[in-house]
């Protein structure tokens, strides 16, 4: 991993499920994912089909939490007031942290059934902004724009991901396993559409996110 990747102020590691997963929440993990997508659509006051049936799955939802409902606020304190209160990004953190987790037994990493709280097997963390040396007040007006390379880029990956989410769930029905090189990939798309997320939506960062899986 290069060191400028590697100190990217969002980090994102999940754990391996080194052991046979559940077949039959597996059978039926579109089904199964419904209660706790619901929870979370209501805490964003967001739809829950975009962590249950669309292509781009969950960085759909993290697309829409981060621009309507706190992109723009953030917008106007940065620009107006130079802040980035500790409490909102506090609140950021735990909210993309149980999206991921959503995310993550959605899209079948993990067999365990998503913590509204505890870690668990994601390991997601943000780096707070020191507004005054960090963040350039004007910048986040146009970040969004910025970030449309990624956008595409991220697009043709989401339907990678789908077609080995569908390979992956036969596969589990008929090994019990996950394999690791596809359990890597998915993890690096999920790494790069949070990074996206941290620059264009979440305003933590004015460093232009990597073009990288790692």
């Amino acid at each position: 991993m290069s060191e400028a990747t590697s100190e990217y102020p969002l980090s994102l590691s999940i754990d391996y499920p080194d052991r046979k997963l559940s077949r039959l929440t597996t059978f039926f993990r579109i089904f199964t994912v419904i209660p706790i997508a619901i929870i979370l659509g209501l805490i964003i006051g967001g739809s829950t089909g975009a962590s249950t049936g669309s292509a781009m799955g969950g960085w759909n939802y993290q697309y829409a939490a981060g621009g309507a409902l706190l992109g723009f606020p953030l917008l106007l304190m940065i620009l107006f007031r130079k802040k980035y209160p500790r409490w909102w990004f506090d609140w950021i953190q735990e909210l993309l942290r149980f999206m991921t987790r959503v995310d993550v037994y959605f899209w079948l990493l993990n067999d365990i059934y998503p913590s509204t709280d505890e870690e668990q097997y994601v390991h997601l963390d943000l780096q707070y902004p020191d507004v005054e040396k960090d963040l350039n007040r004007w910048l986040p007006l146009v970040k969004w724009f910025l970030a449309i390379p990624h956008y595409i880029i991220l697009f043709f990956l989401a339907i990678a991901a789908l077609v080995l989410w569908i390979v992956t769930w036969f596969i589990i029905l008929f090994t019990g396993r996950y394999p690791k090189g596809i359990f890597d990939f998915i993890v690096g798309v999920f790494r790069w559409s949070l990074r996206v997320t941290a620059y264009a939506f979440i305003l933590i960062t004015d460093r232009y996110p990597p073009f990288s899986l790692e």
